[in-house]
């Protein structure tokens, strides 16, 4: 039995820990500073919990004869978590979409002891997966389009859009550039631009740009790709309301201020649905043909409990990187991308199944 320390005993990180301990397979300990957190977590026998401040130095010893440490925890605590487990020469996996981050573990990969997996998550995660599975089909490949979205199943406010995961995460990605290949280069594009509309089994969606989504996928794809882009699903008008928060009112540079009207504004749902459409075309035998993906995963209730959509997607996805990675289908020392993670391995995986259609 592998022993596992999951890092943040929120949303994400308390059904990680429930999903690993209820495979048989790995005796986890859920750490977090907050007691209430720690709390709430569900109640199983390969499961222990305990309260850590990250600040006070406890990670070495928390780390210490570890498996693997799974960061579940907020985007700007990334550093730190992934610094220590690098120190304590554990393999260490993440759900963060800050790109800065990754940038980090990314460095600390060329001197590791270990695997460093980051951006197990949705998006970058499992879109990155098959993405860079669907543009590997061609002999030369033209365009990648990743949308995804964490969306409320039943919209009852302007905005169209209930918290359903981390906010700190939700507002990273909506006031920080982001990267695309365009014509064949890399470029930094701004977030909420490139606004585009379509349609999926009768609902109706917009798209915009938003930070992190493509994960490593545009630097592993320039040269290979003329057009890459990841952009973030909502109802139709969510982003122009955004826009005149963030832009027109300034919110982007106080930071503080839109999380407090979020916070106190936009309410949580459990009745969520995750909405994942990810399309390629390239030339193949001379022709020119597309690749395509469409799912929508809806809340589901397990042993008694509501697991969120979201809660499922990328809970799943990060359990299944963690059975591959202790398989040995993927590298297990050093920098990981998501799209060294084989596509044909992660869909068959017990946890990765979610996504197979």
């Amino acid at each position: 039995m592998k022993n596992i320390v999951v890092m943040g005993a929120g949303k994400i990180g308390s059904v990680i820990a429930e999903m690993l301990a209820q495979s048989g397979d790995y005796a986890v300990t859920l750490a977090d500073k907050d007691a209430a957190s720690l709390a709430r977590a569900p109640v199983h026998g390969n499961v222990a919990v305990t309260q850590v401040e990250i600040e006070d130095g406890a990670l070495a010893h928390l780390f210490a004869g570890k498996d693997a440490i799974v960061s579940a925890a907020p985007f700007h605590l990334t550093p730190r978590i992934a610094e220590a487990a690098h120190a304590a020469g554990v393999h260490y996996l993440d759900l963060t979409e800050d790109v800065a981050s990754t940038s980090l573990v990314k460095t600390l990969g060329q001197t590791a002891r270990a695997a460093l997996v980051p951006q197990c998550g949705l998006g970058p995660g499992f879109v990155s997966i098959i993405g860079y599975d669907f543009a590997s089909r061609f002999d030369e490949a033209r365009s990648l389009r990743l949308r995804v979205g964490a969306l409320p199943a039943f919209p009852m406010n302007a905005l169209k859009y209930n918290l359903t995961w981390s906010l700190d995460g939700v507002l990273n990605e909506y006031c920080h550039p982001c990267e695309a290949i365009v014509d064949g280069e890399l470029r930094t594009m701004p977030a909420l631009e490139e606004l585009e509309t379509f349609s999926l089994d009768g609902v109706e969606y917009e798209a915009f740009n938003t930070s992190g989504g493509v994960g490593t996928l545009a630097e592993t794809l320039r040269g290979r790709i003329r057009d890459l882009n990841y952009r973030t699903l909502r109802y139709p008008g969510h982003c122009a309301i955004l826009r005149t928060l963030i832009r027109d009112l300034d919110l982007g540079r106080r930071f503080e201020v839109l999380r407090d009207i979020f916070l106190n504004a936009v309410p949580a749902t459990d009745d969520d649905v995750v909405v994942i459409a990810v399309a390629a075309t390239g030339m193949r035998d001379g022709r020119l043909v597309e690749e395509t993906y469409a799912k929508k995963i809806y809340a589901e209730k397990a042993n008694g409990r509501v697991r969120t959509a979201i809660q499922r997607t990328t809970a799943s996805s990060l359990c299944a990187v963690l059975d591959l990675l202790f398989e040995g289908h993927i590298p297990n020392v050093g920098f990981v991308r998501q799209e060294d993670i084989p596509l044909d391995r992660f869909l068959a995986n017990r946890f990765g199944r979610i996504y197979a259609n």
